[in-house]
């Protein structure tokens, strides 16, 4: 069976998250059902990263495995058109090796987490970001945040219901900035915890804030409880950005070839303007 990888674009805000729910309705579930509206096929699609309800995502990878071959454009745009109106978009699709599995062949995934620290409340941006009416300090956040960068235990950050094997992971990247009157900060590593973004991200509006010291935060993550963490941020302020692979699968030429760093680097960036734009 030819498989395929999708990525895909949506607004987490009506959905109960990426996986399928007995209660609501799920990102996955839509996608599946646009399919089958499309080719009749009945299948099980595999996301990198699996959102919570509320969270968005601007490059969520995903594979599926189709009954027939079709072509990549027929893919995506027959997909999209059986996906309206859906808050839902494929945004490219390519043809894969069977061994491609969209999260266990994962090399980096990357997130990104708006904070608007305005006097006013967010109208445009409601249900795209956190807003905190006390105006916060970046470099502040930017400081303590270099204290999670490595490997490190993070149960101080783990979610109670997270179900992965162990709390170590490698924070490969952990940055705060200010654009305007927005506070963005941008996490990237292998795989996180459940909930670790936003734990880490509501723990350091706590010293943007000034109510925690910069050294508190290495003080927190050392503790490995939970009850040392701040709050952790509401979804609607997190986004999927992209997803790395160490070789791009792509079998135009019958096998799969190696990334293309100018190609993959314009892809990034296509990514990147996109959600800056978002953002103005």
């Amino acid at each position: 069976m030819p498989r395929y990888r999708l990525i895909i674009e949506y607004d987490g805000t009506p959905f109960h998250g990426w996986q399928r729910q007995a209660n609501g309705p799920s990102v996955q579930e839509c996608l599946e059902g646009a399919i089958k509206r499309f080719c009749g096929d009945n299948v099980t699609s595999h996301a990198a990263g699996r959102t919570d309800a509320g969270v968005h995502a601007l490059g969520q990878a995903v594979h599926v495995d189709l009954s027939r071959a079709h072509s990549v454009d027929t893919v995506r745009n027959a997909v999209n058109f059986h996906l309206r109106p859906a808050p839902v978009a494929v945004l490219d699709v390519v043809r894969v090796d069977e061994r491609f599995h969209a999260r266990f062949s994962a090399t980096a995934r990357h997130y990104h987490y708006r904070i608007s620290d305005r006097a006013a409340p967010p109208t445009i941006a409601r249900n795209r970001v956190w807003h905190v009416s006390v105006a916060l300090d970046a470099a502040a956040m930017h400081e303590a945040a270099q204290a999670l960068v490595g490997r490190h235990d993070f149960t101080t950050f783990r979610a109670a219901r997270c179900q992965s094997a162990s709390p170590v992971k490698t924070l490969d990247r952990l940055r705060v900035d200010r654009r305007g009157e927005e506070i963005e900060v941008h996490a990237s590593a292998r795989s996180f915890l459940h909930r670790q973004v936003r734990a880490m991200t509501g723990t350091l509006k706590l010293v943007g804030e000034g109510k925690w010291r910069v050294a508190d935060i290495a003080d927190a993550l050392a503790a490995r409880d939970r009850s040392r963490a701040g709050p952790t941020a509401p979804a609607p302020g997190l986004y999927l950005v992209r997803v790395d692979y160490d070789r791009r699968p792509d079998l135009s030429a019958g096998s799969e070839k190696p990334l293309d760093p100018e190609h993959d680097d314009q892809s990034h960036q296509k990514v990147d303007r996109h959600h800056d734009q978002r953002h103005q």
